[in-house]
């Protein structure tokens, strides 16, 4: 199962801690969603996720302000006690000693925040999403065409990298070489990132190793991309049929989700790099609502139906 530290979160969020005796780097989160304790705070425990991230926001502590300190204390006591990964105090709200000191006993961290609660809360669902997304590892290269995520794909040699190369001399944006990991972020969205190992790199044979940020400067990368369409680069085959005019899509699946696929033949002369951006464009209009293809069977169809009326 994944997880994320909780000290990432709280340095991604630039959270206060008021319980830094407490090792927040041994505290997981393994869940992206998170809980507002509204009815735990009325003492109603039952069916609570206490796996989640726990957060306080302007009504929650308005509540406990009217509670008697032995009432507070015991609600204190029992959300405490459920194993939480942490306690969070949106609008820069102080947390009472006494919760302190329970969060102490348990070993639960109180953080604060200055954000309002529902920005806060949307940012962090955002950023757990990704962080905690299934992910795949998977062999191709993963360039930002016109703002389109193409993955490029094919076997070891056939010259994925060196179309990558090409593109980016054209102003399009490396994101991975060699190894993409995608991760699912919702059931229509995948994200492709680099491994930090190799990021920036590209491996040209003949050549070795080159870094992309340092040749061809910071505009020329990418960290992070959705991968909206998939390019099969695979050798010529004459016995093949290939899809000539493009009526039909074609999809490949990665972690349950479908992507548009287009398998591309490659022979000696053809520009892979005008060839990928000719796809990416072609796909934008496609989600504006052109489809050239069948622009050109309604021409036909209509040819078709002005010669017989002719006749």
């Amino acid at each position: 199962m994944r997880n994320v530290k909780l000290t990432e979160l709280i340095k991604k969020m630039s959270l206060i801690n008021k319980t830094p005796d407490i090792d927040a780097d041994s505290i997981r989160i393994t869940q992206p969603d998170i809980n507002r304790p509204a009815l735990q705070l009325t003492g109603f425990f039952d069916h609570f996720d206490s796996d989640r991230v726990q957060i306080i926001g302007y009504v929650e502590y308005a509540f406990l302000e009217i509670l008697t300190e032995e009432r507070k204390n015991n609600i204190y006591q029992q959300l405490l006690s459920s194993n939480i990964p942490c306690l969070i105090f949106c609008r820069d709200l102080e947390p009472e000693q006494s919760l302190i000191d329970i969060a102490y006993q348990y070993g639960v961290p109180i953080l604060i925040s200055k954000s309002s609660t529902s920005s806060f809360m949307a940012e962090v669902i955002r950023w757990l999403k990704v962080q905690l997304a299934p992910t795949i590892t998977i062999h191709g290269v993963l360039v930002d065409v016109y703002g389109e995520g193409v993955l490029i794909m094919g076997e070891s040699g056939i010259g994925k990298s060196e179309a990558a190369l090409e593109l980016i001399k054209r102003g399009h944006r490396l994101v991975t070489d060699d190894v993409v990991e995608i991760r699912k972020v919702s059931d229509e969205t995948l994200i492709g990132t680099a491994p930090e190992i190799t990021k920036h790199f590209i491996e040209l044979r003949g050549i070795g190793i080159i870094d992309v940020k340092t040749l061809f400067g910071v505009e020329s990368v990418k960290d992070t991309q959705s991968i909206d369409m998939v390019i099969k680069l695979e050798e010529w085959n004459k016995d093949k049929e290939y899809d000539r005019l493009g009526l039909e899509e074609e999809y490949t699946e990665f972690l349950g989700n479908k992507i548009v696929c287009h398998s591309i033949p490659i022979r000696p002369g053809r520009n892979l790099a005008i060839i990928v951006e000719s796809a990416a464009v072609n796909y934008r209009q496609k989600k504006m609502g052109y489809n050239a293809a069948k622009e050109l069977y309604n021409r036909v169809q209509k040819n078709f139906a002005k010669q017989n009326e002719e006749d």
